[in-house]
C-alpha cells in the first residue's frame, strides 16, 4: 500500500506540466518582481529617506534577508514541485496556514491591481481623443462657459474625481456602479483570463510581452527624466547620502519591508513558478 501511495505521488508530479524553455521562466520571475511597489512606494521611500541614505539599509536588507528568502522560494518549489499551499503543508501540516495566508494575499493584491488596470484602459482609451479631456475643463450645459466644479479646482482633478470615478460627496453615500469602469475592469479580467486560460502554456508565451514591456516604458521614463531641467540635481541628491538618517530605525524597518515588495515575497507566486522547473 505504501509503495502504491509513494508511486501515485511520483506520477503526479511527474505529470506537472513544465516550462518550455528556461527564459519563459526568468521573464516570468523578473515580471512578477515588478509591481507598483518598485514604481510608486521605492522613489518615494528614496525621497523622503534622502536619496543615498536610504540605498545602504536596502542594500543590507537585499543581501541578507531578500536573497535568501529568494533561493529558499525558488528552491522549495522546484524541489517538491507543488504550490504555495502544498509545499508548506509537505514541509510541515503546522506551516500549511502560511500557503493559505499568501494565497489570501495574492488574492486582495490581484482585485486591487486589476481595479488600477481598469483605470489605466479608461486612461488610456480616453488618451485618443484630441485635446485630451484632462487637459481642459468642459463646457456647462448652456454652452456659455466651463463647469463651475472644474474652474474650481483643476481640469486633471476634474476628470478623475468626476468624469472617471464620479465620486460621492461622503462615504455615506455608495453611489451607483459606473459602467465605463465596470467595462473596463471586465476587460482587465478577461485579460488576465486569457493569459491563463491554458496554464503555463499561455502564461509562458504571455510573458514575452508583459515582463519586457515594463522594462521598456521604465527605459523610456528614465531618458525622459535625464533630459528635463533639474536632473543633474536629483541624481547628486539621490546618491549623497544623509548619514544621520541612517541612525532612524524607521529607515531600517522600511527598507526591510520594501524588500517584499521588490521581489515579490511571501506572495507564493515564486514557490509556484519554480514549481513548473523540473525536479533536480
Amino acid at each position: 500500500m505504501a509503495e502504491r501511495e509513494a508511486g501515485d505521488t511520483v506520477s503526479e508530479t511527474e505529470e506537472r506540466p513544465k516550462w518550455d524553455n528556461k527564459i519563459q521562466y526568468l521573464l516570468t520571475c523578473i515580471g512578477f518582481a515588478v509591481g507598483l511597489g518598485n514604481i510608486w512606494r521605492f522613489p518615494y521611500l528614496c525621497q523622503i529617506y534622502g536619496g543615498g541614505a536610504f540605498l545602504i539599509p536596502y542594500l543590507v536588507a537585499l543581501v541578507f534577508e531578500g536573497l535568501p528568502l529568494l533561493y529558499l522560494e525558488l528552491a522549495i518549489g522546484q524541489s517538491l514541485r507543488k504550490g504555495s499551499i502544498g509545499v508548506w503543508n509537505t514541509i510541515s501540516p503546522y506551516l500549511g496556514g502560511l500557503g493559505v495566508a499568501s494565497m489570501a494575499v495574492s488574492f486582495l493584491v490581484g482585485l486591487f491591481y486589476n481595479t488600477i488596470l481598469a483605470w489605466v484602459l479608461w486612461y488610456f482609451f480616453n488618451s485618443f481623443q484630441d485635446p485630451l479631456p484632462w487637459s481642459q475643463c468642459p463646457l456647462d450645459e448652456s454652452q456659455t462657459g466651463y463647469v463651475e466644479e472644474c474652474v474650481q479646482g483643476t481640469p486633471v482633478n476634474y476628470f478623475w474625481y468626476r468624469e472617471t470615478l464620479n465620486i460621492t460627496p461622503n462615504i455615506d453615500n455608495n453611489g451607483s456602479l459606473q459602467w465605463w469602469l465596470v467595462l473596463c475592469l471586465a476587460t482587465a479580467w478577461s485579460i488576465v483570463y486569457i493569459c491563463f486560460i491554458r496554464g503555463i502554456e499561455t502564461i509562458g508565451k504571455a510573458v514575452y510581452i508583459t515582463a519586457t514591456f515594463p522594462y521598456l516604458v521604465l527605459t523610456i521614463f528614465l531618458v525622459r527624466a535625464l533630459t528635463l531641467p533639474g536632473a543633474t540635481d536629483g541624481l547628486r541628491y539621490l546618491f549623497t547620502p544623509d548619514w544621520q538618517i541612517l541612525l532612524n530605525p524607521q529607515v531600517w524597518l522600511d527598507a526591510a519591508t520594501q524588500i517584499f515588495f521588490s521581489l515579490s515575497l511571501a506572495f507564493g507566486g515564486l514557490i509556484a513558478f519554480s514549481s513548473y522547473n523540473p525536479k533536480k
